[in-house]
């Protein structure tokens, strides 16, 4: 019995533990600026602006001096030897090894001279400085332009970020809406079955019309679940557009929407949408990019200089004074490189260029009228919403007072079951109908919104 009643305390105490939590109230604004801080696409944007400022300084390290340090340590087991002609040193027969110099040799007669010791050490410092080099000054204008591009991007990736979560979260309060009228009318369908329930232990009431009613409010509790159902899982797409943790409970506060007929007359320049503006600041990088390959046809001038040393001994240790020589050296030089011919490789570069240019071009004719279409579709979409709205405000008003009417009659015998039943439903389906027609409008305001570029207005709302 004991075992019974602890297992009974544990499952009470798990179906207890969703209330525990405490539910987040979640105003839309509230739900935009925490995608925006915590959804991983606005933080990848984030990285690429200043992943940019990296490239800008990369590209000016090739205008900066390079310099460059080396050193090597050689032994060489067998030296090389070279041939002389003693006859052109005078007659002097180069000594071999552990003698004196031979004097008055053979003209003609060849000699071989090692010319090295056993061990080399080789250190050099270089330097080499661009003067000048316009694919390098095209390319510093590039990396400034890319910074920009890539804050564009930002600002786009956030609009659609917000437009997104604009979406999902207009469907959960359409959700939380259709959820509130199945409740209300599971409510009267209730007291409709308390009714006829008292009536049939009365006499006063068939059984039939009491399974029906039953029916009615197992149909109605079937269809609540599933809409919980189907609320859980928008809320879960709601939290995983926001970026926020799944487990995190929310509901949306109570709101009333406005609508407002004046945006259909607002007019909307497709010129100043951020899409029209990357494609715009794509194509200064595309026409740096064509500048760039020109640029391979002027000649380009750098300065080089290096200095160094270099150690000779018979053996390992280099720092015997009587074994090991150390000599140093310095050049300084102007390198010019004139290109002259590479098999037309540079022209058909600048023709690529220009091919890639002309298709953006392109693309960004075809954006601009996609994105009218969709301006002038959002209005008729408002419009349309508006004119539905209306008519199902006054459709559920008078569906209301039908079903009034309906109750009444029914209690005095002068209606139907079938008539309630009827009249319930279309009570139901007149409220459904008016929350899709809210959603609607919403959807159609957001886009409508977006066509003019002012989507971030959405925060402060």
């Amino acid at each position: 019995m004991k075992r019974i009643k602890l297992i009974a305390i544990m499952v009470s105490g798990l179906l207890a533990t969703p209330s525990l939590f405490a539910q987040e109230k979640l105003t839309l604004q509230q739900a935009i600026r925490y995608a925006l801080e915590h959804k991983v696409d606005a933080q990848k944007s984030k990285l690429d602006i200043a992943n940019a400022e990296n490239k800008i300084d990369e590209t000016r390290s090739s205008a900066l001096p390079q310099i460059s340090a080396n050193g090597g340590f050689t032994y060489n087991p067998i030296i090389q030897q070279n041939a002389i002609d003693i006859g052109a040193l005078g007659g002097v027969t180069p000594p071999t090894e552990g003698e004196a110099p031979v004097v008055g040799g053979t003209a003609g007669q060849l000699v071989l001279v090692a010319f090295g010791t056993p061990w080399v050490s080789s250190n050099t410092v270089t330097l080499n400085q661009q003067i000048f080099n316009q694919a390098l000054f095209t390319g510093l204008k590039a990396a400034k332009t890319s910074r920009e591009f890539y804050r564009i991007n930002h600002a786009l990736t956030e609009e659609q970020l917000i437009e997104k979560i604009a979406n999902a979260y207009y469907e959960v309060f359409q959700t939380q809406q259709t959820l509130k009228t199945v409740q209300t009318n599971l409510d009267n369908t209730r007291k409709s079955l308390g009714i006829i329930k008292g009536l049939y232990e009365s006499g006063l009431q068939k059984k039939i019309d009491l399974d029906r009613m039953q029916v009615a409010v197992t149909n109605l509790e079937s269809q609540k679940q599933q809409t919980l159902n189907g609320l859980e899982l928008q809320n879960n797409a709601l939290k995983f557009a926001m970026g926020m943790d799944i487990s995190r409970n929310i509901v949306l506060p109570e709101e009333t929407f406005q609508v407002d007929i004046s945006k259909i007359f607002e007019e909307a320049n497709s010129e100043l949408r951020t899409e029209i503006l990357l494609m715009d600041k794509q194509a200064e990088l595309l026409e740096l990019n064509k500048k760039a390959t020109i640029a391979e046809y002027y000649p380009t001038v750098s300065m080089n200089a290096n200095y160094g040393v270099m150690g000779f001994s018979r053996d390992f240790f280099l720092t015997s004074p009587r074994s090991s020589q150390w000599a140093d050296f310095s050049a300084i030089g102007l390198t010019i490189n004139i290109p002259i011919f590479n098999g037309f490789a540079t022209r058909s570069k600048v023709r690529q260029a220009e091919v890639e240019l002309q298709t953006l071009r392109y693309d960004r004719m075809d954006t601009k009228l996609a994105l009218d279409l969709a301006n002038e579709n959002a209005k008729s979409q408002l419009k349309n919403s508006i004119l539905v709205i209306r008519s199902n405000e006054d459709n559920v008003k008078l569906a209301k007072e039908v079903l009034a009417d309906t109750e009444n009659n029914y209690k005095n015998g002068l209606a139907t079951l079938t008539e309630l039943l009827d009249a319930e439903k279309a009570f139901a389906d007149a409220q459904n109908n008016y929350t899709t027609s809210l959603l609607d409008y919403k959807v159609a305001e957001v886009q409508l919104i977006k066509a003019k570029g002012e989507l971030r207005s959405l925060i402060n709302e």
